[in-house]
């Protein structure tokens, strides 16, 4: 369980992960040493497990998305999810409920490169239909 000091060092984190310890201690009113001692055990006990890059506005309008729903062939959903992370263009792979069996979020540099990815995953073994929807905006993103 975690308190609400790790809900707002978490949230802070959120925002700008690259935030020295010092800037998180005075922006939530704490000592570096706290702030250390959080960031710590948040980390040991794997409630952060890592920091990642959030990609700027002007580069992401250059890139086109779209949401990917896969229906697997179910005797080989193993073999087809290890083929599916192998495709850097996928950022996100999501098993769901209904219809399909599977949510990729995949990312090109244009929508040539969106159509040939598309194809190549509705090609594996595993495969057997894709329902593509290109992401026109983004309204919002937490």
């Amino acid at each position: 369980m975690i308190s609400d000091t790790d809900k707002s060092l978490i949230n802070a984190l959120k925002e700008n992960a690259r935030l020295s310890v010092s800037d998180l201690a005075r922006k939530l009113s704490l000592s570096r040493s706290t702030i250390q001692n959080r960031l710590a055990r948040l980390e040991s006990t794997g409630v952060i497990t890592g920091y990642s890059v959030k990609l700027g506005e002007d580069y992401l309008k250059n890139r086109v998305s779209a949401h990917v729903s896969i229906k697997v062939k179910q005797k080989l959903t193993t073999q087809t999810n290890v083929e599916l992370k192998r495709f850097t263009a996928i950022s996100q792979l999501y098993a769901i409920s209904g219809e399909y069996d599977l949510i990729a979020v995949v990312e090109e540099s244009s929508l040539e490169q969106l159509s040939h990815t598309l194809d190549e995953i509705g090609n594996l073994d595993g495969v057997e239909r894709t329902t593509s929807s290109v992401i026109l905006e983004t309204k919002f993103k937490r």
